[in-house]
């Protein structure tokens, strides 16, 4: 007997459609608007006629009829108005449910994962994950000991050892340094200054002192 109930709940309406009937609303009112301003115009000119034929009471009636067609569209206007209040108020609810069900979603995705991720397990998995890195480490160790007679070697003598070959080579690389280097350039010779000194164009001839004490001896003579 009380089967089916005697109301229906009311649909929830949607966002979108809601949205394109205030549209469709508001463009019907734009078309209407227009279709009285044309009707509103048509009166004036009418009310021009009517003057120039005389006519006064026609052109007033004709002036009457204008002003309510000027009303209407004032009427209209404010429809218009709501309308568009009504679109942005919508739009804007709209975009904020969207922003609430992705947050919500969000949320709720973050939860399952933290009910699926218990911290017991997490903390279990960073023990685990120490000790292979402990155990690997070991066995790394192990491996890299030396064994046999490697193991002998004092590391001291090595070292010093290494030290006398670094020494050896860095005194090669100075030898090699000084045996490769270009030779200076010799300093430019300076000129030599010879003294001007005439030389005799002919040899003097030398004679023997005696000879010319004779010959003076002699010349003196005959010049008494």
């Amino acid at each position: 007997m009380f089967s089916r109930p005697f109301w229906k709940p009311k649909e929830q309406p949607n966002t979108l459609s809601t949205i394109d009937k205030l549209n469709e609303t508001l463009a019907m009112l734009e078309k209407k608007e227009q279709v009285l301003l044309k009707k509103a115009a048509a009166e004036v000119e009418k009310a021009k006629e009517f003057t120039r034929a005389k006519n006064k009471r026609a052109a007033i009636q004709c002036l009457k009829r204008k002003r309510l067609y000027e009303q209407q569209v004032e009427q209209l206007g404010n429809f218009q108005l709501r309308l568009h209040d009504q679109i942005i108020m919508l739009e804007g609810a709209k975009a904020t449910t969207e922003t609430v069900d992705a947050l919500r979603t969000g949320a709720a995705a973050m939860k399952a994962m933290q009910k699926a991720t218990n911290i017991d397990d997490v903390d279990k998995t960073m023990d685990e994950i120490n000790e292979q890195t402990e155990r690997m480490q070991q066995i790394q160790e192990a491996l890299s000991a030396p064994i046999g007679a490697a193991a002998d070697f004092d590391e001291d003598e090595l070292e010093a050892e290494l030290e006398e070959l670094e020494g050896v080579e860095l005194e090669e690389q100075l030898l090699q340094t000084a045996t490769t280097a270009p030779a200076p350039a010799p300093a430019p010779a300076l000129p030599v200054q010879v003294p001007a000194v005439g030389l005799p164009t002919q040899p003097v001839p030398h004679k023997n002192t005696t000879e010319a004490d004779e010959l003076a001896a002699l010349q003196a003579e005959m010049a008494m």
